[in-house]
């Protein structure tokens, strides 16, 4: 049986990166950036399309198709804030969330002038780790001091 599986499949390579995206899961990526400033501290936004209840976050948008995640880092924060930053290193993977993936990058800032959009984002603060604002999304707490996972 294992043979006759496996010519099946031989024979279905034109075809087979096809059925593969038809039988798996489809994802959307939620990127986010912990920017942090030469003093340590986080920014934080307050979003305009979040829910009431948890408006307070960081920096995050969807990737694009084909883009790489820490390039979505870079374009969110610009877009959102103005700024400019360097992606670092992958600091939060999590998945199980219906059918969307969470990944958290830190973020270097470079420079550039804060100018908020305001179609998405109502306030901008530079917080310490341990001094965020009151309704922020729970995940901030634990990329605020650096750890690696929620």
């Amino acid at each position: 049986m294992r043979r006759l599986l496996a010519r099946l499949w031989r024979l279905l390579r034109p075809v087979q990166s096809r059925l593969m995206w038809l039988l798996n899961a489809k994802f959307v990526v939620g990127v986010t950036g912990v920017v942090r400033d030469e003093e340590g501290r986080v920014l934080m936004l307050r979003h305009r399309m979040w829910s009431p209840s948890r408006p307070w976050g960081m920096p995050s948008g969807f990737a694009r198709r084909g883009e790489d995640f820490r390039a979505t880092v870079v374009r969110e924060v610009k877009e959102e804030t103005g700024l400019d930053v360097a992606a670092g290193r992958l600091v939060m993977l999590n998945s199980g969330l219906r059918h969307r993936l969470e990944v958290a990058y830190e973020a270097r800032l470079l420079g550039g002038e804060l100018r908020l959009d305001p179609t998405e984002i109502l306030e901008a603060r530079w917080c310490p780790p341990d001094e965020l604002p009151e309704r922020v999304q729970p995940v901030c707490h634990a990329l605020a001091r650096g750890a690696t996972t929620p």
